[in-house]
């Protein structure tokens, strides 16, 4: 018989606690509230560095300048660096809540001279990146230019979005 009341007082344990009222009577019970703030996720855009396609011909053709994350320069198609052309990868650091994993993402575009465009996309070097424990981290971004053999001579510019978000 002691068993069925043992479990029985375990089970009465384990069960909710419920405050009954009858009319005109009040219970109250306090509930808990937690909460944690962590550091703000910043990136800041590292002085000096850009995605540098380089110099090139298009042959007149259809190719593909490409620069990767790391900052090496290849070319498709017809597509030819200029010799001694330096390409290189665009550059940021990211300060935040130490070890927390946060997303990279970036955008493409065009890189405009005048009139004449040129539509390029961009790879972050990790999509996903864990803050140091000190709070920091650092990721490349690089890309590619997409030629259709049409395009002028000149200067060309633009620019993209990077995004950073905490996981």
């Amino acid at each position: 018989m002691r068993r069925p009341v043992a479990l029985a007082a375990l089970i009465a344990s384990a069960a909710p606690v419920q405050v009954w009222a009858a009319p005109g009577n009040t219970r109250t019970l306090t509930g808990t509230v937690r909460v944690t703030v962590v550091a703000p996720v910043v990136l800041q855009h590292t002085g000096g560095r850009q995605i540098n396609f380089g110099k090139f011909t298009t042959g007149g053709a259809a190719g593909t300048v490409r620069v990767t994350a790391g900052g090496a320069g290849s070319v498709t198609g017809a597509a030819r660096f200029v010799p001694g052309s330096a390409v290189t990868a665009d550059a940021f650091t990211v300060t935040g809540d130490p070890r927390r994993l946060f997303a990279v993402a970036t955008s493409g575009g065009n890189v405009i001279s005048g009139a004449n465009r040129i539509a390029f996309t961009t790879v972050p070097s990790a999509a996903s990146v864990r803050l140091s424990a000190t709070g920091t981290a650092a990721f490349t971004v690089g890309g590619t230019l997409t030629l259709t053999g049409a395009e002028l001579p000149g200067a060309y510019s633009g620019t993209y979005i990077a995004t950073v978000t905490y996981n």
